[in-house]
């Protein structure tokens, strides 16, 4: 069916089984190359996010790959009116869904070689499915823009998150942790406000979505699985950006850095996703890099296409 970004992209929605609030659903957004390929590229948005980077489609289809961006249960294009915004319990939840959309892209439409690409908490879930799809060719390269692999707070909240393993990860999903607004990120984006880009806020609002104690611990177990070691079998690039800073509300710094996850941690972790792991670290990139001011966007696609010319496969160049 007909997509909300316009006609070149295709919408199909994908039926999973009910959860613990009722039914669910995922949504497949496509725009084509002009010329029929068997490369493709999937995207996975983040936390309090939904597809919506037309451009990023943009560079792909110029390149002759077919783009797919996945709403995930819970957001954006997915959110039913029963459902509490992006809440799980566990990040395999998401499994089903990409499981399904990557049997569409390859079996339905055609495709033989994937690149997964994955934002933020959407490069969480990325790495831990690469990790458990090992060894059955499902897709040839792990793309992952500023990956959510640990908290960004001090160690003693990092610490007090882990306690939410036990009973308090089993909270109503209404329970909301009480860490108050955070505007410098949204702000720094939206073209109402500082920014360059035009966004739907009811799916991606300034303020971000409440964050609840299950999924909270959910996202640490995650984030423990991979700090023991993922065997992801795929060549993996892990962009982030140069600089951090710790800001609230909105200041001209917060466009030329990421606001929301540290980067030094990001680059830490990122080797523990898999055997072979490329980390590029972007000057005046902000967290999801591909909305960073001019001229670190143009880095990132840069870094992008020169990484997947070498390592995707044996693909011919982008």
């Amino acid at each position: 069916m007909p997509d909300v970004l316009g006609p070149d992209y295709e919408l199909t929605v994908l039926p999973m089984a009910d959860d613990y609030e009722g039914a669910v659903v995922a949504s497949l957004v496509r725009r084509r190359a002009p010329e029929p390929t068997g490369r493709a590229v999937l995207y996975l948005h983040g936390f309090t996010d939904y597809f919506f980077q037309t451009h990023l489609a943009d560079h792909f289809v110029a390149r002759g790959v077919d783009f797919y961006g996945l709403d995930l249960r819970k957001y954006g294009r997915s959110l039913l009116p029963h459902q509490t915004r992006g809440f799980v319990r566990s990040l395999t939840e998401y499994f089903p869904e990409l499981d399904e959309a990557v049997r569409v892209i390859r079996e339905e439409d055609g495709h033989d070689e994937v690149i997964l690409n994955g934002h933020s908490t959407g490069g969480l879930i990325a790495a831990l499915w690469a990790d458990r799809v090992r060894g059955r060719g499902l897709i040839q390269s792990l793309v992952l823009n500023s990956p959510f692999l640990d908290l960004n707070v001090p160690s003693p909240l990092r610490v007090a998150a882990d306690l939410l393993k036990g009973p308090m990860s089993r909270m109503s999903p209404r329970a909301v942790l009480p860490l108050g607004p955070a505007t410098a990120y949204g702000t720094s984006l939206h073209r109402d406000h500082h920014g360059e880009w035009d966004f739907d806020l009811e799916w991606k609002p300034i303020g971000g979505f409440a964050v609840h104690a299950a999924w909270l611990a959910a996202i640490r177990r995650a984030q423990r699985r991979l700090h023991g070691g993922l065997r992801a079998d795929v060549p993996t690039l892990v962009l982030c950006a140069e600089k951090g800073l710790q800001l609230r509300d909105f200041a001209p710094e917060a466009q030329g850095a990421d606001v929301v996850l540290n980067p030094e941690q990001i680059a830490h972790w990122a080797t523990r996703i898999g055997h072979h792991v490329t980390c590029v670290r972007v000057p005046g990139g902000m967290h999801d890099l591909v909305l960073s001011p001019e001229p670190a966007r143009k880095v990132v696609f840069a870094e992008m296409d020169r990484w997947l010319d070498c390592y995707h496969g044996n693909a011919k160049r982008l």
